[in-house]
Parts: C-alpha cells; structure tokens; sequence
C-alpha cells in the first residue's frame, strides 16, 4: 500500500428600546456537531472527547473565509524521507521515513480527529481501521490534512486543538495497514460533514506536487484543486471500488 470569505430618519427613543430588548430576549448561540469517524471509545474528535469524564476540548474553529495567506511545511520533519507520485488505488502518497522521526503540522488550523488505537484486523473490516493511529487536521485554508500509521501522537493534540505550522503532531510508524513498512499516509481531502467518510479523508487529490514545493520550501496551494474536487463530486456517501489502502 503502501487544511469562501465573510434618506436616514430619526426614529423615537421608545420604540428603538423595545427593539433593542426583543432582540435580547430571542438570542441564541447556535450549536454544532462534528462527524465522527470511527467508533467513540478510544477515538476524540471536536465533538466528543476520547474521555467522556474529562472535560471537552476548546472548540476553536477557523477563520472564515478560508485564509489565503498561510504557510504550509513539509510533513516529515527529517532529511532521509522518500516518496512517490502515484498510489495504489486513490490519490495519496506513502512518505518513507524512519519510525520515530517527527510528523508536524503543514498549515495552521485546527485539529478534527485523532485515532490513538490501533484497531486494524487484516480479517477485516477493510477501511475505517487502515490509517491505525492518525490525526487529521482542517487548515486555516479549509483543506483537509490527513496523517496516518502514526507510531505515537503528541500529548496535547486532540480535536479542537488549534495548531500552528511546523508543530509536532507525532511520530512516522507502522500501525494500521502499514505492512511493516515505516512510513506516514498522507492525504488531502475537503472537510465533508455527516456520517464517516474515511474514503474521502485518505485523500482525493495527488499531495505530491504540494510535497515538492513544500519540501523545497516553497508554498504551492492546493485549495483549487481541493475545491474544485468537491464542486464536482460533493460529499460521497461510499468509497469507491478500492477500499484496501489507508
């Protein structure tokens, strides 16, 4: 098998403070809810805490619009990391690394889910368990950035963290799907809401001319590409025929 933008008349003090209190009276915050991606137990996200006796995390959302001036980093913090273009079966890309080297944070954003247990069974099923431990972030850009086979997640990220560029998130391993091979799954997918849609968060676009920017230190943006994915396919409610790489 190997993240869009927001003749004057003097009226009677009375009626203007009647106003001012009926408004008051009919505010509300609105609530929200963030789609689970797997079973609730050992997994957090901005919805739901991995520990339901501990308290919640902050939920911080992004800036909206989207920011278009973000710095994005390469996704392995180490000099010896290999990759390819291509990946069987959807776009994504396996970036080879030693187990252990830090895996950080391309952009600013917050923090959606993190999988600290590794549920995979080659018996099956084959999909929502691939990725093993994994993090997935939503860039101040509105991209999805997505990481997995993770060998440890740093402490403090949880859903609805909010994260900075170049912040350490893990460390590159085997877990899931890696078939024993160290390397972290990397995708890029629009943040889809509703039921699990693991098969849109490993990735729906090829990462890796963003890579080779990135790694060179450049910025190449795949918001367009991103956005332009989900125009045309929307959300879908399935995977497609290859459910066998994470």
């Amino acid at each position: 098998m190997r993240s869009p933008s927001i003749g004057r008349r003097t009226l009677p003090a009375y009626p203007v403070l009647l106003l001012v209190a009926a408004l008051a009276a009919g505010c509300g915050s609105p609530t929200g809810r963030a789609d689970r991606w797997q079973e609730p137990s050992p997994i957090s996200t901005a919805a739901q805490p991995a520990d339901p006796a501990s308290p919640a995390p902050p939920t911080v959302s992004p800036p909206s619009p989207a920011r278009t001036d973000v710095k994005r980093v390469f996704p392995v913090r180490a000099g010896n990391v290999d990759y390819h273009p291509t990946h069987g079966g959807y776009p994504g890309t396996d970036l080879f690394a030693d187990c252990g080297e830090p895996v950080v944070a391309v952009t600013d954003g917050v923090v959606l889910e993190v999988s600290r247990v590794d549920r995979f069974d080659k018996r099956g099923p084959l999909g929502p368990d691939n990725g093993g431990l994994s993090v997935s972030l939503l860039g101040d850009d509105g991209v999805r950035y997505y990481g997995s086979h993770l060998s440890a997640i740093t402490a403090d990220v949880d859903a609805g963290v909010r994260v900075r560029a170049g912040q350490q998130l893990g460390k590159v391993g085997r877990t899931g799907n890696a078939n024993n091979v160290c390397h972290l799954h990397f995708g890029l997918s629009p943040k889809c809401t509703g039921a699990d849609d693991w098969w849109i968060r490993r990735g729906v676009v090829w990462p890796a001319p963003y890579l080779n920017s990135w790694r060179k230190g450049g910025n190449r943006s795949p918001v367009a590409e991103v956005t332009a994915w989900q125009r045309k396919h929307g959300c879908p409610a399935a995977p497609g025929r290859s459910t066998h790489s994470g």
